[in-house]
């Protein structure tokens, strides 16, 4: 199992020294959640913020869009050149055209889907894409109660996957614990995001990615 923490739950006073502790404390991805106020009622970081980090960071950068204009956004934070760029289904009129702009930036295109998306609706997309996120609470805000459905909803993602392109990952964001990585582990989940999991673990960072891994 990856994990990709969210710098969402981060302390924003002290984000250089949050990002080098879980670059330090094993992380796979580093997780930055790009909001709007639009597609999403949250307004979050851009690429004046994101630029740093992406300096800073020993691990690679996962940019999860939560905006109306993707292409806008893909522009902004291309040339931080992060490993995934992921856009909602749900707010693209053309995501084929989008997968592949995303792909001849050298960024590997990521989908994503709420909660009440069905994997079916991006079936004729697969073949294109590196990763599928599936969102596990309804997007916007961090620290928010798991949605359980998404496990059934993975494993019909990961057999779409396996018979389309099995080199396409799935990723699982919102409310992952110890007490649900089983279980989506199970379902074939390849990456968890994990925001406050990780931030507010009791024991520190390194305990509570080494407990997801």
């Amino acid at each position: 199992m990856l994990v990709a923490p969210s710098i969402l739950s981060a302390d924003f006073g002290n984000l250089k020294s949050e990002i080098e502790a879980i670059c330090e404390a094993g992380c796979d991805l580093v997780h930055v959640d790009v909001m709007d106020g639009h597609f999403v009622p949250n307004l979050t970081i851009g690429p004046v913020v994101v630029k740093p980090v992406a300096n800073i960071a020993t691990k690679p950068l996962d940019i999860h869009l939560m905006v109306e204009d993707n292409n806008f956004f893909v522009d902004l934070f291309a040339p931080l050149k992060p490993k995934y760029i992921s856009f909602h289904i749900e707010s693209e009129r053309h995501p084929d055209r989008l997968i592949s702009k995303i792909a001849s930036l050298g960024i590997e295109p990521a989908i994503v889907l709420n909660p009440h998306t069905p994997p079916q609706s991006i079936e004729y997309l697969i073949e294109k894409l590196s990763m599928v996120l599936l969102m596990s609470v309804n997007p916007g805000f961090g620290g928010q109660k798991f949605i359980p459905s998404v496990v059934k909803k993975a494993k019909v993602l990961k057999d779409m996957i396996e018979q389309i392109n099995p080199n396409c990952l799935i990723e699982v964001d919102g409310g992952v614990s110890d007490k649900n990585i089983n279980l989506l582990k199970d379902a074939g989940v390849d990456i968890v995001v994990a925001g406050s999991y990780v931030f507010g673990h009791k024991d520190g960072y390194k305990s509570a990615i080494d407990s997801l891994k």
